[in-house]
């Protein structure tokens, strides 16, 4: 298990072995979550878009619109008032 040290300005260093395996590089931003069972997790928002490509991919999934898509955010927006 790696572990750091809090300054007292509540800064952490991340460990190089943490680093390289969320492919950090200085400047990159990363965001925290709590997941529900109180587990804090660290993701990089450094990822390229490129690397997004077909991550929705589904052979099966029917293609619609971008007019079908507005008129299903629309729909959907009414069900909340």
């Amino acid at each position: 298990m790696l572990s750091t040290t809090l300054t007292n300005t509540g800064q952490i260093t991340l460990p190089e072995e943490i680093r390289q395996h969320l492919k950090l590089v200085s400047g990159s931003r990363v965001e925290f979550v709590i997941d529900e069972d109180g587990q804090v997790k660290i993701f990089p928002l450094n990822v390229a878009v490129e690397t997004l490509s077909g991550i929705l991919y589904r052979p099966d999934i029917q293609r619609i619109s971008l007019e079908d898509m507005e008129t299903a955010i629309s729909e959907g927006a009414n069900d909340w008032t």
